[in-house]
């Protein structure tokens, strides 16, 4: 008699109960690059578009260029925000004595001056609501969330309100985007656009 074939192991590893935490991303094998860690559920990347590149690049060269002393650039680099949050900005901003070794994987939310997400079609809500809540529950100061509005970045900024821990925006910028907080900077949003030839 012929035995029934053993079912294959499933392709991804079990969550334990009350699910992953935000250590479990370092030890878990095989994990896709850029995986997330969001209410201690796994959350995958998907491909990116040009867009979606061409922006964290624009504003991880622009904040680089622009931060005062004492701060630092990073563009997809994983913070702790609580145990069952771990998460990955595309952009961030923070205290540089954060960062301690080139092996280290991560920084803790608290030492994030701002947070800068790409939307893209599949991490809209995230971006427009279940991110920002976690940013401002963690006191990351300012969030800036840049969407492609046919073509064209538009970029809505909010900042920490002290007495109520929420975020309140406080410009949405199209062409061109001034500010004075967290530093004062003039960008060009047109600049956000795929390379032709010759450029």
């Amino acid at each position: 008699m012929r035995m029934a074939p053993r079912p294959s192991p499933p392709a991804w590893p079990v969550p334990p109960d009350g699910g992953w935490a935000a250590d479990d991303l370092d030890r878990l094998p095989d994990l896709p690059q850029h995986t997330q860690l969001i209410d201690a559920g796994l959350v995958f990347p998907c491909p990116q578009s040009a867009f979606h590149e061409r922006a964290t690049s624009f504003f991880g060269r622009q904040l680089s260029t622009a931060a005062a002393q004492g701060l630092d650039v990073l563009c997809r680099f994983s913070i702790d925000v609580d145990r069952q949050n771990r998460l990955e900005p595309d952009v961030i901003l923070l205290r540089e004595e954060a960062l301690t070794c080139f092996e280290q994987t991560r920084v803790p939310a608290t030492a994030v001056v701002l947070a800068v997400e790409v939307t893209s079609p599949d991490s809209l809500s995230r971006d427009r609501e279940t991110k920002p809540l976690k940013y401002s529950r963690a006191g990351i100061a300012h969030y800036w969330r840049v969407e492609n509005e046919k073509g064209l970045a538009v970029v809505h900024a909010f900042e920490l309100e002290p007495t109520t821990g929420a975020y309140t925006g406080v410009g949405i910028f199209r062409e061109r985007m001034k500010v004075s907080a967290p530093f004062p900077m003039d960008l060009d949003l047109t600049a956000i656009k795929p390379r032709r030839s010759g450029e």
